[in-house]
């Protein structure tokens, strides 16, 4: 690859921000919280003892601010890898190219990226209401096979695919972990766990309106392979930071327990206790 980019390959907005982010480099902090949902996003600044930026383009809302004397910054990406392969690719970008001159940087900058979310669990012995932290991941949507660098293995990726029974799967499948060396911030975490990301809602998470899932017991299989929790993003989060040198960590709220049939009787307050247990913990 040549070091100077093509304007199609890294595309600016007129005022030079990145072009779905709507971001410039000093818009951001370096320990970044990415949540889902934009509406999270004042749900989580207001905790900060200043905002100075404040902007949005599409589903994506950034604010960055400072907390007890450290910047920060709290983004949201929608849901789904698609998004996260936007969201990485634009903030590493941000940090690691100069938007200028469209070249790379000769000094690499490693973003620490949180994701905080909502999760389901396929555990029957997880209670809802409690935090639970992903080590292991296991992608099902297939983003990591369009990049061409991309290799990671370990006993629990070769666990999973040497008992899992859905041929029809195992192509798409790709896995991650944490960063370990941030991995500190949640040491007392109620759960640690290994987490399936899903391409869908539906089918995908074992959910059967009029159309049928592959198979009336895929979550407890999942369960039998190690997997505790499922969500939509932090396989392409953990994946994509190990490629482009960022570290990462995923804590999410169980909000359901699928294999009870429980879900959460206050996610709003759960989402809140979410929000302090993690900025309590990374901005000391």
């Amino acid at each position: 690859m040549l070091n100077k980019l093509a304007d199609s390959e890294l595309v600016l907005n007129d005022d030079g921000s990145v072009y779905h982010l709507n971001l410039l480099p000093e818009d951001i902090a370096n320990k970044i919280i990415l949540v889902g949902d934009p509406d999270r996003v004042p749900k989580v600044s207001k905790y900060f003892d200043k905002v100075e930026i404040k902007k949005n383009k599409r589903e994506f809302y950034t604010h960055t601010g400072t907390l007890r004397g450290e910047r920060i910054t709290v983004m949201s990406t929608g849901i789904g890898t698609e998004n996260i392969d936007i969201v990485m690719n634009e903030l590493d970008a941000l940090v690691n190219i100069d938007l200028k001159n469209k070249e790379f940087k000769t000094e690499h900058t490693s973003l620490e990226l949180f994701r905080m979310g909502t999760c389901g669990s396929v555990n029957p012995d997880i209670q809802v209401d409690n935090m639970l932290v992903t080590q292991n991941v296991v992608g099902l949507d297939g983003l990591m096979h369009f990049y061409q660098d991309y290799k990671f293995e370990n006993e629990f990726s070769k666990h999973f695919l040497a008992n899992s029974p859905y041929e029809k799967i195992k192509p798409m499948l790709y896995f991650s972990d944490w960063a370990e060396d941030i991995s500190h911030y949640y040491k007392d975490a109620t759960y640690l766990g290994n987490t399936a990301t899903f391409p869908g809602f539906y089918a995908p998470q074992g959910r059967q309106l009029r159309l049928k899932a592959i198979d009336d017991k895929f979550l407890e299989t999942l369960n039998d392979l190690g997997v505790t929790n499922f969500e939509m993003e932090t396989s392409a989060i953990y994946a994509l930071s190990k490629l482009l040198g960022h570290k990462a960590i995923t804590v999410n709220n169980v909000i359901a327990n699928r294999r009870r049939g429980e879900f959460s009787a206050d996610h709003h307050a759960s989402e809140k206790n979410l929000i302090n247990w993690v900025l309590e913990r990374i901005i000391q």
